[in-house]
Protein backbone atom coordinates (compact mmCIF):
# COMPACT_ATOMS: atom_id res chain seq x y z
CA UNK A 1 0.00 0.00 0.00
CA UNK A 2 1.75 3.23 -0.99
CA UNK A 3 1.91 6.69 -0.29
CA UNK A 4 -1.08 8.91 -1.21
CA UNK A 5 -0.17 11.48 -3.87
CA UNK A 6 -0.59 14.10 -0.96
CA UNK A 7 2.40 11.92 0.75
CA UNK A 8 0.03 10.96 3.38
CA UNK A 9 0.37 7.28 4.27
CA UNK A 10 -2.96 5.40 4.17
CA UNK A 11 -5.00 4.92 7.17
CA UNK A 12 -6.02 1.43 8.27
CA UNK A 13 -8.69 1.34 11.06
CA UNK A 14 -9.11 -2.35 12.17
CA UNK A 15 -12.14 -3.31 14.92
CA UNK A 16 -11.56 -6.50 16.62
CA UNK A 17 -11.80 -7.51 19.95
CA UNK A 18 -9.23 -10.44 19.94
CA UNK A 19 -5.48 -9.49 21.03
CA UNK A 20 -4.17 -11.99 18.54
CA UNK A 21 -5.97 -10.83 15.81
CA UNK A 22 -5.05 -7.26 16.36
CA UNK A 23 -1.37 -8.51 16.98
CA UNK A 24 -1.40 -10.15 13.44
CA UNK A 25 -3.01 -7.10 11.26
CA UNK A 26 -1.22 -4.45 13.10
CA UNK A 27 2.80 -6.28 12.23
CA UNK A 28 1.40 -7.27 8.79
CA UNK A 29 -0.09 -3.87 8.28
CA UNK A 30 2.25 -1.21 9.13
CA UNK A 31 5.46 -3.11 7.22
CA UNK A 32 3.47 -1.91 4.16
CA UNK A 33 4.38 1.82 5.87
CA UNK A 34 0.43 2.00 6.76
CA UNK A 35 -0.92 3.81 9.81
CA UNK A 36 -3.09 1.87 11.48
CA UNK A 37 -5.81 2.39 14.29
CA UNK A 38 -7.32 -0.11 16.72
CA UNK A 39 -10.67 -0.41 18.06
CA UNK A 40 -11.73 -3.25 20.36
CA UNK A 41 -15.47 -2.48 20.36
CA UNK A 42 -17.97 -1.23 17.79
CA UNK A 43 -18.56 1.68 20.26
CA UNK A 44 -14.96 2.56 20.44
CA UNK A 45 -14.56 2.87 16.36
CA UNK A 46 -17.43 4.52 15.81
CA UNK A 47 -15.93 6.97 18.84
CA UNK A 48 -12.68 7.11 16.96
CA UNK A 49 -14.04 8.26 13.36
CA UNK A 50 -14.91 11.36 15.03
CA UNK A 51 -11.45 12.37 15.52
CA UNK A 52 -9.87 10.81 12.38
CA UNK A 53 -11.26 9.57 9.08
CA UNK A 54 -9.63 6.18 8.08
CA UNK A 55 -8.99 5.32 4.26
CA UNK A 56 -10.15 1.88 5.21
CA UNK A 57 -12.18 -0.12 7.57
CA UNK A 58 -10.98 -4.03 8.32
CA UNK A 59 -14.04 -4.73 11.07
CA UNK A 60 -15.12 -8.10 12.92
CA UNK A 61 -18.13 -9.04 12.70
CA UNK A 62 -18.57 -11.18 15.70
CA UNK A 63 -18.01 -8.58 18.83
CA UNK A 64 -20.01 -8.25 22.03
CA UNK A 65 -22.56 -5.20 22.58
CA UNK A 66 -22.29 -3.68 19.39
CA UNK A 67 -22.12 -6.29 16.16
CA UNK A 68 -20.00 -5.99 13.34
CA UNK A 69 -22.98 -5.30 10.69
CA UNK A 70 -24.60 -2.56 13.34
CA UNK A 71 -21.20 -0.75 13.65
CA UNK A 72 -20.67 -0.90 9.81
CA UNK A 73 -24.45 0.57 9.34
CA UNK A 74 -23.31 3.44 12.14
CA UNK A 75 -20.35 3.85 9.97
CA UNK A 76 -21.96 4.60 6.69
CA UNK A 77 -24.28 7.07 8.27
CA UNK A 78 -21.45 9.32 9.26
CA UNK A 79 -20.51 12.17 7.41
CA UNK A 80 -17.10 11.56 4.67
CA UNK A 81 -17.70 7.72 5.76
CA UNK A 82 -20.09 6.65 3.02
CA UNK A 83 -17.60 5.65 0.33
CA UNK A 84 -14.43 4.21 2.88
CA UNK A 85 -14.59 0.67 2.14
CA UNK A 86 -15.49 -1.58 4.73
CA UNK A 87 -13.96 -5.29 4.47
CA UNK A 88 -15.26 -7.66 7.11
CA UNK A 89 -13.58 -9.97 9.37
CA UNK A 90 -15.36 -13.60 10.31
CA UNK A 91 -15.37 -16.70 11.23
CA UNK A 92 -18.91 -17.08 10.15
CA UNK A 93 -18.80 -19.07 6.32
CA UNK A 94 -22.85 -19.17 5.87
CA UNK A 95 -24.26 -17.27 2.70
CA UNK A 96 -26.72 -15.78 4.92
CA UNK A 97 -23.72 -14.04 7.15
CA UNK A 98 -21.98 -13.15 3.94
CA UNK A 99 -25.11 -11.38 2.33
CA UNK A 100 -25.88 -9.53 6.15
CA UNK A 101 -22.17 -8.07 5.77
CA UNK A 102 -22.56 -6.84 1.97
CA UNK A 103 -26.00 -5.35 2.63
CA UNK A 104 -25.05 -3.22 6.08
CA UNK A 105 -22.66 -1.82 3.50
CA UNK A 106 -19.48 -3.86 3.23
CA UNK A 107 -17.67 -4.35 0.34
CA UNK A 108 -16.05 -7.83 1.09
CA UNK A 109 -15.07 -10.30 3.54
CA UNK A 110 -11.86 -12.52 4.83
CA UNK A 111 -12.89 -15.68 7.04
CA UNK A 112 -10.40 -15.92 10.25
CA UNK A 113 -7.81 -17.20 10.65
CA UNK A 114 -6.43 -14.13 9.04
CA UNK A 115 -3.72 -14.82 6.14
CA UNK A 116 -1.48 -11.48 6.28
CA UNK A 117 -0.89 -11.65 2.27
CA UNK A 118 -4.46 -11.96 1.62
CA UNK A 119 -5.50 -9.52 3.68
CA UNK A 120 -2.73 -7.03 2.19
CA UNK A 121 -4.00 -7.75 -1.65
CA UNK A 122 -7.51 -7.25 -0.89
CA UNK A 123 -6.98 -3.77 0.85
CA UNK A 124 -5.04 -2.75 -1.92
CA UNK A 125 -7.47 -3.63 -4.66
CA UNK A 126 -10.39 -1.54 -2.19
CA UNK A 127 -8.19 1.06 -1.94
CA UNK A 128 -7.49 1.65 -5.52
CA UNK A 129 -11.21 1.61 -5.87
CA UNK A 130 -11.96 3.38 -3.90
CA UNK A 131 -9.44 6.48 -4.57
CA UNK A 132 -10.51 6.02 -8.85
CA UNK A 133 -14.33 6.47 -7.62
CA UNK A 134 -13.08 9.92 -5.44
CA UNK A 135 -11.19 10.81 -8.35
CA UNK A 136 -14.43 10.32 -10.90
CA UNK A 137 -16.38 12.45 -8.63
CA UNK A 138 -13.78 14.76 -7.97
CA UNK A 139 -13.37 15.41 -11.64
CA UNK A 140 -17.53 15.70 -11.89
CA UNK A 141 -17.18 18.38 -9.29
CA UNK A 142 -14.45 20.56 -11.21
CA UNK A 143 -16.21 20.61 -14.44
CA UNK A 144 -19.28 21.67 -12.80
CA UNK A 145 -21.27 18.94 -13.53
CA UNK A 146 -24.94 18.76 -12.62
CA UNK A 147 -25.02 15.00 -11.32
CA UNK A 148 -25.72 12.97 -8.00
CA UNK A 149 -25.66 9.27 -7.41
CA UNK A 150 -28.67 7.04 -5.11
CA UNK A 151 -28.92 4.03 -4.29
CA UNK A 152 -31.92 1.98 -5.45
CA UNK A 153 -34.03 3.14 -2.86
CA UNK A 154 -33.53 6.71 -4.16
CA UNK A 155 -31.54 7.79 -1.25
CA UNK A 156 -28.43 9.79 -2.06
CA UNK A 157 -25.19 8.36 -2.02
CA UNK A 158 -23.15 11.41 -3.19
CA UNK A 159 -23.64 14.60 -5.38
CA UNK A 160 -21.41 17.24 -7.08
CA UNK A 161 -21.73 20.78 -5.23
CA UNK A 162 -24.01 22.21 -8.11
CA UNK A 163 -26.09 19.12 -8.38
CA UNK A 164 -26.57 19.62 -4.33
CA UNK A 165 -27.75 23.15 -4.61
CA UNK A 166 -30.55 22.20 -7.58
CA UNK A 167 -31.87 19.62 -5.15
CA UNK A 168 -32.22 21.88 -2.54
CA UNK A 169 -34.15 24.60 -4.47
CA UNK A 170 -36.66 21.96 -5.42
CA UNK A 171 -37.09 21.59 -1.61
CA UNK A 172 -35.91 24.89 0.40
CA UNK A 173 -37.04 23.88 4.10
CA UNK A 174 -35.64 20.85 4.05
CA UNK A 175 -32.51 21.66 6.70
CA UNK A 176 -30.67 18.19 6.38
CA UNK A 177 -28.49 16.30 3.61
CA UNK A 178 -29.88 16.58 -0.28
CA UNK A 179 -32.24 14.11 -0.80
CA UNK A 180 -34.25 12.98 -3.68
CA UNK A 181 -38.28 14.69 -3.85
CA UNK A 182 -41.04 11.27 -3.23
CA UNK A 183 -42.20 11.39 -7.28
CA UNK A 184 -38.77 11.53 -8.28
CA UNK A 185 -38.65 7.95 -6.29
CA UNK A 186 -41.66 6.71 -7.55
CA UNK A 187 -40.03 7.61 -11.15
CA UNK A 188 -36.63 5.87 -10.18
CA UNK A 189 -38.32 2.53 -10.03
CA UNK A 190 -39.58 2.56 -13.49
CA UNK A 191 -36.20 4.65 -15.17
CA UNK A 192 -38.42 6.11 -17.98
CA UNK A 193 -38.54 9.26 -19.92
CA UNK A 194 -36.68 12.57 -18.00
CA UNK A 195 -38.97 13.99 -15.20
CA UNK A 196 -39.66 17.44 -15.02
CA UNK A 197 -40.12 18.99 -11.41
CA UNK A 198 -41.47 22.35 -10.62
CA UNK A 199 -38.97 24.02 -7.98
CA UNK A 200 -40.70 26.54 -5.67
CA UNK A 201 -39.75 29.52 -7.67
CA UNK A 202 -42.12 28.16 -10.35
CA UNK A 203 -38.57 27.44 -12.82
CA UNK A 204 -38.80 23.79 -13.71
CA UNK A 205 -35.58 21.24 -12.91
CA UNK A 206 -35.17 18.06 -15.40
CA UNK A 207 -34.03 14.69 -13.78
CA UNK A 208 -32.67 12.81 -16.22
CA UNK A 209 -31.23 8.80 -15.79
CA UNK A 210 -28.02 8.12 -16.82
CA UNK A 211 -27.11 4.65 -15.53
CA UNK A 212 -25.76 2.34 -12.93
CA UNK A 213 -22.44 2.11 -11.31
CA UNK A 214 -22.22 -0.93 -9.87
CA UNK A 215 -24.76 -2.72 -7.99
CA UNK A 216 -25.76 -0.19 -5.78
CA UNK A 217 -25.59 3.57 -7.49
CA UNK A 218 -27.40 4.95 -10.09
CA UNK A 219 -25.91 7.61 -11.76
CA UNK A 220 -28.57 10.38 -12.69
CA UNK A 221 -28.43 14.30 -13.97
CA UNK A 222 -30.26 17.51 -13.05
CA UNK A 223 -30.76 20.19 -15.55
CA UNK A 224 -32.30 23.91 -14.89
CA UNK A 225 -35.03 24.12 -17.52
CA UNK A 226 -35.47 27.99 -18.22
CA UNK A 227 -39.19 28.70 -18.58
CA UNK A 228 -38.69 32.70 -18.88
CA UNK A 229 -35.65 31.99 -21.67
CA UNK A 230 -38.19 30.28 -23.41
CA UNK A 231 -41.42 32.24 -23.21
CA UNK A 232 -38.71 35.11 -24.30
CA UNK A 233 -37.83 33.16 -27.86
CA UNK A 234 -41.12 32.11 -28.13
CA UNK A 235 -42.41 36.02 -28.17
CA UNK A 236 -39.36 37.16 -29.80
CA UNK A 237 -39.18 34.41 -32.84
CA UNK A 238 -42.69 33.58 -33.06
CA UNK A 239 -41.60 29.39 -32.07
CA UNK A 240 -44.34 27.13 -30.61
CA UNK A 241 -43.33 25.90 -27.15
CA UNK A 242 -41.86 22.86 -28.44
CA UNK A 243 -39.72 24.72 -31.30
CA UNK A 244 -38.11 27.10 -28.76
CA UNK A 245 -37.16 23.78 -25.90
CA UNK A 246 -35.72 22.48 -28.43
CA UNK A 247 -33.66 25.91 -30.06
CA UNK A 248 -32.93 26.48 -26.31
CA UNK A 249 -31.18 23.01 -26.03
CA UNK A 250 -29.61 23.85 -29.72
CA UNK A 251 -28.03 27.10 -28.29
CA UNK A 252 -25.70 24.70 -25.17
CA UNK A 253 -24.50 22.96 -28.13
CA UNK A 254 -27.15 19.71 -27.86
CA UNK A 255 -26.57 17.03 -30.48
CA UNK A 256 -30.25 15.78 -31.45
CA UNK A 257 -30.16 12.78 -29.91
CA UNK A 258 -29.11 14.65 -26.77
CA UNK A 259 -32.09 16.70 -27.32
CA UNK A 260 -35.13 13.97 -27.98
CA UNK A 261 -33.48 11.89 -24.74
CA UNK A 262 -34.07 15.27 -23.07
CA UNK A 263 -37.64 16.43 -24.17
CA UNK A 264 -38.62 12.53 -24.84
CA UNK A 265 -38.95 13.07 -28.41
CA UNK A 266 -37.36 11.39 -31.34
CA UNK A 267 -34.20 12.17 -32.87
CA UNK A 268 -36.09 12.60 -36.33
CA UNK A 269 -39.50 14.41 -34.63
CA UNK A 270 -36.13 17.23 -33.30
CA UNK A 271 -34.83 17.58 -36.72
CA UNK A 272 -38.72 18.20 -37.94
CA UNK A 273 -38.58 20.89 -35.27
CA UNK A 274 -35.15 22.86 -36.14
CA UNK A 275 -36.24 22.80 -39.75
CA UNK A 276 -39.69 25.14 -38.85
CA UNK A 277 -37.26 26.86 -36.45
CA UNK A 278 -34.47 27.68 -39.08
CA UNK A 279 -37.05 28.87 -41.29
CA UNK A 280 -38.57 31.21 -38.45
CA UNK A 281 -35.49 32.43 -37.75
CA UNK A 282 -34.17 32.86 -41.13
CA UNK A 283 -30.88 30.68 -40.84
CA UNK A 284 -29.37 27.57 -42.40
CA UNK A 285 -27.65 25.73 -39.33
CA UNK A 286 -27.11 25.38 -35.86
CA UNK A 287 -24.09 27.93 -35.46
CA UNK A 288 -26.12 30.77 -36.70
CA UNK A 289 -29.82 29.93 -35.12
CA UNK A 290 -27.17 29.87 -31.06
CA UNK A 291 -25.63 33.19 -31.97
CA UNK A 292 -29.76 34.49 -32.60
CA UNK A 293 -30.56 33.18 -29.53
CA UNK A 294 -27.55 34.01 -27.56
CA UNK A 295 -28.18 38.01 -28.70
CA UNK A 296 -31.80 37.72 -27.86
CA UNK A 297 -31.45 36.69 -24.56
CA UNK A 298 -28.51 39.24 -23.72
CA UNK A 299 -30.52 41.89 -25.12
CA UNK A 300 -33.44 40.73 -22.66
CA UNK A 301 -31.12 41.57 -20.35
CA UNK A 302 -30.22 44.87 -21.57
Amino acid sequence: MPESNAGRCDVVLVVDDSPETLSVLTAAIESTGATVLVAVAGEAALTLVQEVTPDIVLLDAMMPGLDGFETCRRLKALPGLADVPVIFMTGLTETAHIVQGLEAGGVDYVTKPIAPGEILARIRVHLANARAAQGARLALDSAGRYMFAVDPTGAVRWCTPQAAKLLRDLDPDEAGEPALPPQARAWLRAAGAPLTLAAPDGRGIQLSWIGRVGREEILLRLSRIAGDEIAHLRGRFGLTQREAEVLIWVSRGKASRDIGEILSLSPRTVTKHLEQVYAKLGVENRTSASALVMRALQDRGG
